[in-house]
């Protein structure tokens, strides 16, 4: 099970708020909003660790090298040679940055780093080996602190005293999750107009995932979007290198070959951020505007979210969720 709680660095405190949304949701939010459009979604949690094995698995012995942070990245002639921190280097006809949120490949692309969102966000994962009983809804508190707190224990106390009020079933969730699944880390976004303007492709070089949209953790879709991405941008490198290639001489054949694999590469790019740039876009302001709404300490957007905007910010989530990137053909 896994419990968040935000905060936001301000010296003005406010009320603890509190949302609670089930999985199955149409009746109740038709019901509480007048949200005639959403229909039945799931949400599923799933721990990063083991999402991350099952997918290492699937990959034959060896294809991940571990511990090779990017250093730097030069171009020779239509290779892209990427220096490793160990020293080793790898040449590549294409590179897919998917180094996270200080991205050395989106540096590379010229994008402009993440920004701090002035919120920083308390994780924790708490294990139930034989099952914990609780029904499959989602929970979600807003708190306010001056300070981000590193120590874990210090983060928990904090926690604890900001869910004195909640129930007795969920404050007992904190309290038995142990220090060193507790973590506190500040929410960082790339501006969504520099994703819409900037360079996410070049040379067919191009970043997905954190590397390509930092965004805050409101929609829940981190992980989803990242995942989104690489199934997107291996159906369009797919669907370009399976065309058939033009005869040619014989004298010529090799090296015709690979130029025209690289402009296949460079198309099936192309297609991919073309269609992922405005995604990413979309995922990165939809974010900042739900968790603004749902933190803000203004009256009047405190009146309005209570009258409505609460309802808007669940159905743009799920709304978002609600993507099908379609289907990986499998040869």
């Amino acid at each position: 099970m896994h419990w968040e709680l935000e905060t936001l660095l301000d010296k003005v405190p406010y009320p603890l708020l509190g949302l609670k949304v089930s999985l199955r949701i149409q009746e109740h939010l038709s019901r509480r909003y007048h949200l005639w459009m959403i229909t039945d979604y799931e949400s599923r949690c799933v721990r990063r660790k083991d999402l991350l094995e099952k997918l290492a698995n699937e990959l034959p012995q060896g294809a991940i090298r571990y511990s090779s942070k990017v250093v730097s990245i030069e171009e020779s002639g239509p290779m892209k040679v990427v220096h490793l921190a160990d020293g080793s280097t790898i040449r590549a006809k294409a590179l897919i940055g998917c180094d996270g949120v200080n991205s050395v490949v989106a540096n590379w692309l010229g994008l402009q780093k993440p920004v701090y969102s002035g919120r920083s966000a308390i994780r924790g994962f708490v294990e139930y080996p034989d099952k914990h009983g609780y029904q499959p809804k989602f929970h979600a508190f807003f708190g306010v602190d001056g300070n981000a707190e590193q120590d874990s224990l210090k983060l928990k106390q904090f926690v604890l005293n900001k869910a004195s009020n909640v129930s007795k079933e969920l404050f007992a969730v904190v309290e038995r999750t142990t220090l060193d699944c507790i973590s506190c880390a500040q929410l960082k976004l790339r501006l969504p107009w520099n994703v819409l303007l900037g360079n996410i492709l070049k040379n067919n070089i191009c970043v997905v995932g954190d590397a390509l949209h930092p965004m805050t953790p409101d929609l829940g879709q981190g992980g989803c979007s990242a995942l989104e991405d690489s199934v997107v941008i291996a159906k369009c490198l797919r669907e370009a290198l399976v065309k058939p290639i033009t005869d040619r001489g014989v004298e010529q054949e090799d090296e015709d070959e690979d130029e025209e694999e690289f402009i296949k590469i460079k198309k099936g790019l192309e297609k991919y951020a073309k269609g992922r740039r405005w995604r990413s876009f979309t995922f990165i302001s939809a974010a900042y505007l739900s968790g603004f709404i749902q933190e803000s300490g203004s009256k009047v957007i405190s009146f309005l979210r209570e009258r409505f905007l609460a309802g808007v910010t669940i159905a743009v989530t799920l709304r978002m969720a609600n993507y099908d990137c379609g289907k990986l053909t499998v040869s």
